[in-house]
């Protein structure tokens, strides 16, 4: 891959996915692109890269993005979140959207699914306190592969080992030969659609929601496509929505559609 099919994969990638990648990242772009060339029957990664600006193949332009996007996650990862959600941000909601009884959150970046389902279990195991409500779980993702993995909930041993709890694990999952399914009690809580955090929310029928996600994804965009992420999220919440960041991100100083909430870690309300 010479400088130019580089510089060339660098636009594309942060035009439609608003990931930066760097030269030092040669060899990332080499080892998950090869698998793309060989199935195309290309003799490199930079040939590939010379096919798609050659043809602009959607279908490959999508494989390339896949390939390229970090999806790395865990069940109830960092833990804290969870317990947020349970303990205030949900009895939160629940005051102000009296009248509706009915609760939107939103999993942006989902990768294969844990998050989602982390959400889902934490809302089940609530039991009673929810009774009477409709609370609604859309999961999003730039990935369409991502999405059949996340929609088909099946999940090997190792994954279901990183930060699910054993008790979960026997009321949620059924094992299966390779590992475990998640139950369909639990599946049809969630709605998955694909969806680029880039895109115009209102064109897409994004929200609105009391209560969105997006965590440990925007740590791989440059300050103006967050500011832009920022401003669309914002858009889809009612007046007295959440968003809930990664432990490392922040609104502070990029974005004035939010405002740290007092006391709270990684958690923003709207602007007054």
């Amino acid at each position: 891959m010479n400088n130019l099919e580089f510089d060339y994969l660098k636009q594309i990638l942060y035009e439609r996915s608003g990931l930066v990648v760097t030269p030092e990242k040669g060899y990332l772009i080499e080892s998950r692109l090869s698998p793309i060339a060989r199935r195309r029957g290309v003799a490199s990664v930079g040939h590939l890269i010379e096919e798609i600006r050659r043809t602009r193949d959607e279908t490959v332009l999508r494989q390339v993005v896949d390939a390229m996007t970090t999806n790395e996650t865990l069940f109830f990862r960092d833990g804290w979140p969870f317990e947020r959600l349970k303990n205030s941000l949900l009895p939160e909601v629940m005051s102000m959207a009296g009248s509706s009884r009915r609760i939107r959150i939103w999993s942006a970046a989902c990768s294969s699914g844990q998050e989602p389902y982390s959400l889902a279990m934490t809302i089940a195991e609530m039991g009673a306190a929810l009774a009477g409500w409709q609370i609604q779980i859309v999961a999003t993702d730039i990935s369409e592969a991502m999405l059949a993995r996340a929609e088909a909930g099946r999940y090997s041993m190792f994954e279901v080992s990183r930060g699910l709890p054993e008790h979960l694990l026997s009321r949620y999952f059924v094992p299966e030969k390779d590992g475990w399914r998640v139950k369909d009690s639990l599946r049809e809580m969630i709605e998955f659609r694909r969806y680029n955090l880039l895109d115009d929310p209102a064109a897409n029928s994004m929200g609105p929601f009391d209560i969105v996600f997006c965590r440990n994804v925007l740590i791989y965009f440059d300050e103006a496509t967050r500011k832009r992420v920022f401003d669309a999220l914002a858009r889809t919440m009612r007046p007295w929505g959440v968003l809930c960041l990664g432990g490392a991100e922040t609104v502070v100083g990029i974005s004035s559609a939010f405002r740290v909430l007092a006391g709270e870690r990684g958690l923003f309300g709207l602007a007054r």
